[in-house]
């Protein structure tokens, strides 16, 4: 028996995305609408000002860094950027929830999704969310950009209606209807894997989840110091944290100064360092190392220059490390050239 393949009209595919075209809407808008209508988290210096998350991507970002290391330098430059990028995110948002331009917005869609991604994938305590978030929103975008709007959709309404812009090529592209492309299924195929790649690529490259040894960046804080140098009575370093939860400072408890025999020469205790005063700490970044109630708070993706009294060090020749302790027990050490 001759088997017989019914084809639907290429709007139902829009109609079966809906659901996801309001989903992935309101999470675009909603940043939108968080930063702005419900609180002002545009305003450098105050609390939850987006740079400073942006700024928290910089240690492990991939293939952006320069681009956030840029922007994280020039506060500037910066709060403009996340005033466009929220607009950008309002404008992607809304026209998808309402169909309109349905297929040029899911382009916006996966480029927001790909800057996530490659900005923030490698942070997520618990279950990589990030990363999810990402190769899901860039996965989707594809997925609205092949389907565009069915039924409810303002794409759907003008096409109904045979406005004479919707049988021009460029609003197919633009737009819902048709999918303009001779062989659908080879640039489907084709876009699937290379989304399946990238997915395995940043998986493995973020968190080494596809083999070898699974690690999570965002679980322990990581210090790192460097530029030691010393001179009369002071010392001073650099120190950048590079790891750890984004939300959750690393408190830093000590700073013990070394002889080669790993002997105390000198030790700043965790009063100390919550008196340490701020003209001795050069910040590089938005996100900025400070004095705190108990101890000294590194936030994720601050670097700071720090400076320390050691005139009451006589013999200055037998420095040989610096150790920073924190809170949680950890340590960090590096040699005094």
């Amino acid at each position: 028996m001759k088997q017989i393949i019914n084809s639907q009209p290429s709007d139902m595919a829009g109609l079966y995305t809906l659901p996801l075209r309001m989903v992935m809407g309101w999470t675009y808008f909603s940043a939108f609408w968080r930063r702005l209508i419900l609180e002002n988290k545009l305003i450098p210096g105050e609390p939850g000002y987006i740079g400073e998350k942006f700024n928290h991507f910089l240690p492990n970002a991939l293939g952006i860094k320069p681009i956030i290391q840029y922007l994280v330098t020039h506060p500037d430059a910066l709060q403009r950027s996340m005033m466009v990028f929220t607009i950008i995110e309002a404008i992607v948002g809304l026209f998808i929830m309402l169909g309109l331009f349905t297929r040029l917005m899911s382009i916006g869609i996966f480029s927001l999704a790909l800057g996530i991604l490659l900005g923030s994938g490698w942070l997520g305590t618990t279950c990589l969310d990030e990363w999810q978030i990402g190769v899901l929103g860039i996965t989707g975008g594809f997925v609205l950009f092949l389907a565009g709007s069915g039924p409810y959709s303002v794409d759907y309404y003008f096409i109904k209606h045979n406005r004479n812009f919707t049988q021009k090529r460029w609003f197919q592209w633009m737009g819902s209807g048709s999918f303009p492309i001779s062989k659908p299924k080879t640039f489907v195929l084709a876009g699937s894997l290379i989304l399946f790649g990238l997915t395995l690529f940043t998986n493995q490259y973020f968190h080494g989840g596809v083999w070898g040894t699974l690690h999570n960046k965002s679980v322990k804080p990581k210090l790192e110091i460097s530029h030691i140098s010393h001179h009369n009575s002071v010392l001073k370093f650099q120190v950048y944290r590079t790891e750890g939860a984004d939300v959750y400072g690393s408190f830093l408890t000590g700073i013990h100064i070394l002889d080669k025999n790993g002997k105390i020469l000198k030790e700043f205790d965790h009063q100390e360092l919550a008196r340490l005063p701020e003209k001795n700490i050069q910040n590089h970044y938005v996100v900025q190392v400070k004095p705190g109630k108990h101890s000294l708070v590194i936030p994720l993706g601050a670097r700071a220059d720090v400076a320390v009294s050691i005139d009451d060090i006589f013999q200055k020749s037998e420095m040989y490390s610096l150790k920073l302790v924190d809170v949680s027990g950890m340590e960090w050490i590096e040699r005094i050239e």
